[in-house]
């Protein structure tokens, strides 16, 4: 059975969300080796970080909307400091 565009626009972000939270064990896997310092590794996990929690914001609108009866595909990547914000 094939997937509807919103199933597969589901995975496409589920499976970037796999990708980052893989480069950040790597990361912390090459501080550990000494491959990198501590001023990179903290620089590519805060970068990683806030496009992970950008990923996760998508897939929660998407699913919200479908939720509520609304295409999931209006849904858009909001702005870093929209997401970051929310903490606040």
């Amino acid at each position: 059975m094939e997937q509807s565009d919103d199933a597969k626009a589901e995975q496409a972000i589920l499976s970037r969300i796999r990708t980052m939270v893989a480069d950040e064990k790597a990361l912390r896997e090459q501080l550990t080796e000494g491959t990198i310092d501590v001023a990179t590794e903290h620089a590519r996990l805060a970068t990683l970080e806030r496009e992970l929690d950008r990923c996760w914001d998508l897939l929660r609108q998407r699913r919200a909307k479908g939720e509520a009866g609304e295409d999931p595909g209006k849904a858009r990547v909001r702005s870093e400091f929209t997401v970051e914000s929310y903490d606040s």
